[in-house]
C-alpha cells in the first residue's frame, strides 16, 4: 500500500485503509476488553501506521495530531465505544436477546441513584475469567458514563455524543 499511496488521493488512501485495516481492527474488537496495555500497543501501533499511510507523516513526527485530524478514537477506546454501543442496543431491546440477558437494571431503592440508569454488576470470584466478558465490562463501562449518555434515549444521537466523549478524554 505504501507504494501505491504516492498515486492516489488522500481519499482513496482513507477508502482502502478503512477497508483493508481499520475494518480489522474493529472486528470482534470487543473480546479485547481488559487486555494489558502492551498487547492492545501492537494494534495501535498498526493504527498509527496506518494514519501515516494516509496522510503521509513520517515515522518520527508525532502521531497524536495526526489522529485527532482524522478523528480517530485509540484502540482502547474504540473497545469501549463498541460494548457501549451493544449495551445501548441490549437496554433499547434491539439486541439479541442472550446478550440482553447478560444485563440487569438496579433496582429501585428510593435513591437518587435510582433515575441514573445504573446496571448491576454482577461478581465473579476470578477477576480474570469472568472480569472481561460482556456481563460484567458493559455494565462497568456503562455505569461510568456521564449520567446525559446515559439517559440519552435516540441511538444515532448517543453514538455521537460517545464518540465526542471518547474523542475528549483521548486528545483534550
Amino acid at each position: 500500500m505504501r507504494k501505491i499511496r504516492k498515486c492516489i488521493t488522500e481519499d482513496a488512501a482513507k477508502i482502502m485503509v478503512h477497508s483493508m485495516i481499520t475494518s480489522r481492527l474493529d472486528y470482534c474488537n470487543a473480546i479485547l476488553y481488559g487486555l494489558p496495555n502492551c498487547d492492545l500497543d501492537r494494534l495501535y501501533s498498526v493504527q498509527k501506521l496506518a494514519a501515516r499511510l494516509i496522510t503521509g507523516t513520517r515515522k518520527y513526527d508525532h502521531i497524536t495530531p495526526v489522529l485527532e485530524r482524522l478523528h480517530w478514537l485509540p484502540v482502547k477506546k474504540r473497545i469501549e465505544y463498541k460494548i457501549l454501543l451493544l449495551v445501548f442496543k441490549c437496554l433499547q431491546g434491539t439486541a439479541p436477546e442472550y446478550l440482553s440477558e447478560l444485563l440487569k437494571k438496579r433496582e429501585n431503592k428510593g435513591t437518587k441513584a435510582d433515575d441514573k440508569n445504573l446496571l448491576v454488576i454482577p461478581r465473579f470470584k476470578k477477576v480474570t475469567q469472568g472480569g472481561r466478558c460482556f456481563g460484567r465490562s458493559g455494565p462497568t463501562l456503562w455505569n461510568n458514563l456521564p449520567d446525559s449518555l446515559r439517559l440519552e434515549t435516540s441511538f444515532s444521537i448517543f453514538k455521537r455524543r460517545l464518540k465526542t466523549h471518547f474523542f475528549e478524554l483521548s486528545y483534550k
